[in-house]
């Protein structure tokens, strides 16, 4: 089934939902964490030892920031869905969606809630489907192998030869 729509409508979604959380956590967790992780030993991060609360908020953005990187790769699964429907195409819709909810949601329930589970085991599982689905997209796009596809160069060449 081809739903290019669908992607379309999923990535703006989850475009919008990046935003409202990198805005959560530039406007509204900074007085929660703070107080939340009072009194926990700091992180080292690049060698500066910096506060938990500050940890976790680039945690959140982090989060927020390949969530909306994943959202944009979305609007481009539906764009090429709609020009190249294949598996391909699909497979990496699904896989962005999924990594999306994996990286993006485990980090973020890691920085709210401060459950290491959270931040160890679905961030590195999403960031896996993310690579898997980068290549599907490029698979779904790749002129390779599509000759004589509509759509594609050769295959509008032999389309206007045709007409001749």
């Amino acid at each position: 089934m081809n739903c290019s729509r669908c992607w379309i409508t999923i990535g703006a979604l989850m475009g919008g939902f990046a935003v409202s959380m990198g805005a959560f956590a530039a406007h509204g967790l900074d007085a929660y964490f703070t107080k939340k992780y009072a009194g926990h030993e700091p992180k080292m991060i690049a060698g500066l030892q910096v506060p938990v609360s500050y940890k976790h908020i680039q945690d959140v953005k982090t989060a927020a920031t390949y969530q909306m990187y994943h959202a944009l790769a979305l609007i481009a699964v539906g764009l090429v869905a709609k020009i190249r429907p294949s598996r391909a195409v699909q497979a990496a819709g699904w896989l962005f969606s999924i990594g999306i909810v994996l990286f993006s949601g485990g980090l973020y329930l890691y920085a709210i809630t401060g459950e290491k589970l959270w931040g160890i085991i679905p961030p590195p599982i999403g960031g896996t489907l993310f690579i898997i689905g980068w290549v599907s997209l490029a698979i779904a796009a790749c002129p390779c192998g599509q000759a004589g596809q509509p759509g594609t160069d050769s295959g509008e060449k032999e389309e206007k030869q045709t007409q001749r």
